[in-house]
């Protein structure tokens, strides 16, 4: 699928594939916009705050923003170069239309409203007819707004929160009682303006045309500016690029946490209930995203999210959660929301009840994340070198014990092996950082002895001499994509034949093209899921580790050309039809992805 490449845009059940969305984002919220021009998602004023647009979940009554033309077309989609701004282009038989769509970034010029979606349409050719309807539904389609006129304009209010549908040139919108629509021509050479300013617990300001016009120019110019920052010059470049504006719209701005994805619910089955939300932050993808911003170049957010993640951590010290929120909140209670669900996948489910299990890599992970820093020539101050040793401390009580694993299984605690690789690297980070006196160093000498201890059980126990790979767990025959974790956070050099063998094994039993499943085995809950694309990526670096360079490359090549028209991952792809499945944007596929092309890029050197 190319977006650059006119189509007829297409539904199912009043749904559009999942393949078929982009992302929009001002830092604080993320929009998904369809190729027939529906907003399908948004939610307001917070990324992980409940929706006023959520027709992904239920056309019936989650709301949407439609913007389309009249009669038939067909919608060729870029986002503009450098940017999160998204231009939709809808040819017809009797002109061409153009869309751009972004959630703007505050200025300094003007009065600005909290949140802004602004959708200028311009006509570029002949005469096309335009319609367009915004759909308001506030806390997931639960709350309908009362629709009243301000000043002449629709506004919808429910509670705290009231969004205004300002237009220009757009037609006159006509209001019902819960929602606000028009129709109008777009003629060559004019130009319409729709914004929705939004307020939450302050007054709602009604900005001008110009204002707005203003806003959407600026958003263009910052996003570009920033992405000519960016100083990644290796293969891939574009991918790892449109990788980086991903991974920077789940960016919350106002604490540096990023989110694992942008949405909640989206189905890794089609009908079935692996149905997740995804709207907080895991320490498990915190070494990959500190990694990323280093090599991309991006210092404020490498120190933005290190201090976020050491102030979210305090809270619990040194027990870490193993999600925590964007404000760094702890509270994730996991509840059904009576949505019907994307095609009919239910639970709709917001909240998870991961934040409340064991999950003992997050700790190799949070010591992995301090170590890539202070490697990358930062400093840590003294309070969190304290907290660090801490943390070091508390993994030698703690790594015997059974956990979740990386996964997050529903099913009972094992001895995961990726999970005492990751107290391993733990410990040894902490011995490395001590022996730096960039920590505390009095209790090296127990570091060292568990960092044996947990060697000494994985090399005996969760190693299979008949498979030569390292297993699931120990005692298990089974196989999991996350042993691949092992050679690329350095559990072992990357000569070690266990670790060779690993991936030997894991691409000869759980890769299918460059499909690559998680695991095989049970995990706790009903039904299967689609091909884990991190996992994927994950198997491209680790075999240029290997020195399978060629391999590698083939490998990259290919998942590189799975993103969707506008270079953008969800979570999971199913093999055989190709669809998306699973949350998205998705902030490790796209880790991964910029992680891959940065090692392999750096082994062909």
């Amino acid at each position: 699928m190319n977006d650059s490449v006119a189509t007829a845009p297409t539904r199912l059940d009043g749904y559009a594939e999942l393949r078929d969305y982009a992302a929009i984002g001002d830092g604080r919220c993320v929009a998904l916009i369809a190729r027939d021009g529906a907003v399908d998602w948004l939610s307001w004023p917070d990324l992980d705050s409940s929706t006023l647009f959520a027709a992904v979940l239920d056309q019936a009554r989650g709301g949407s923003f439609l913007l389309r033309p009249d009669v038939p077309h067909t919608v060729a989609r870029r986002y503009l170069p450098g940017t999160n701004v998204l231009e939709t282009t809808f040819t017809t038989a009797g002109g061409t239309v153009r869309v751009t769509d972004a959630l703007t970034l505050p200025d300094t010029a003007s009065l600005a409203p909290g949140r802004e979606l602004v959708r200028r349409i311009e006509g570029l050719s002949g005469s096309v007819p335009m319609s367009w309807s915004v759909q308001p539904r506030f806390g997931y389609g639960a709350r309908i707004p009362i629709v009243a006129r301000r000043a002449g304009v629709p506004v919808a209010v429910c509670g705290a929160e009231a969004v205004a549908v300002c237009a220009w040139d757009a037609g006159h919108p006509q209001c019902t009682a819960d929602s606000v629509t028009a129709r109008f021509r777009a003629e060559s050479g004019t130009r319409a303006l729709i914004a929705l300013p939004y307020a939450y617990q302050e007054p709602l300001v009604l900005p001008t045309r110009a204002e707005c016009e203003a806003r959407l120019d600026h958003t263009t110019a910052t996003w570009r500016q920033w992405s000519d920052d960016r100083t990644y010059t290796g293969p891939w470049r574009d991918a790892v690029l449109r990788s980086a504006l991903a991974l920077k719209l789940l960016v919350f701005a106002p604490s540096g946490a990023v989110a694992a994805a942008a949405t909640c619910s989206l189905p890794e089955e089609l009908g079935g209930e692996r149905n997740w939300d995804y709207r907080f932050s895991w320490i498990r993808d915190s070494a990959f995203t500190l990694d990323a911003f280093l090599k991309l170049g991006c210092a404020p957010e490498a120190t933005s999210y290190l201090w976020w993640l050491m102030h979210a951590s305090q809270l619990t010290h040194p027990h870490l959660n193993v999600l925590y929120r964007l404000n760094g909140g702890t509270r994730a209670p996991e509840q059904a929301l009576p949505l019907s669900g994307y095609r009919g996948s239910t639970p709709v489910r917001v909240g998870n009840a991961a934040a409340g299990q064991v999950q003992l890599d997050t700790y190799g992970e949070l010591l992995q994340t301090a170590w890539l820093y202070t490697t990358a020539g930062h400093r840590l101050d003294a309070d969190i070198a304290r907290r660090l040793a801490e943390t070091a401390d508390f993994v030698c009580t703690i790594w015997q014990q059974p956990d979740a694993g990386i996964w997050e299984v529903r099913s009972s605690p094992e001895h995961f092996t990726q999970s005492k690789m990751m107290c391993w690297i733990a410990l040894d980070r902490a011995v490395d950082l001590a022996r730096r006196q960039l920590i505390p160093d009095r209790h090296s000498a127990r570091w060292q002895r568990e960092r044996q201890a947990i060697a000494e059980f994985v090399e005996t126990r969760c190693f299979s001499e008949r498979l030569n790979s390292y297993m699931r767990s120990a005692g298990s025959d089974d196989l999991d994509a996350s042993l691949l974790l092992g050679l690329l956070h350095g559990y072992r050099p990357q000569d070690d034949g266990r670790l060779r063998g690993t991936v030997s094994a894991v691409q000869e039993t759980l890769r299918e093209g460059p499909y690559v499943s998680r695991y095989l085995g049970s995990d706790g809950v009903p039904g299967r899921e689609g091909a884990f694309l991190a996992c994927s990526f994950w198997l491209a670096e680790a075999l240029a580790g290997c020195g399978r360079i060629d391999e590698a490359v083939s490998l990259m090549d290919q998942l590189v050309a799975l993103g969707n028209g506008v270079g953008l991952y969800s979570e999971e792809i199913d093999p055989t039809t190709g669809a998306f499945l699973g949350n998205m944007p998705q902030g490790l596929s796209h880790l991964a992805l910029i992680s891959a092309a940065c090692a392999i890029g750096e082994a062909t050197r």
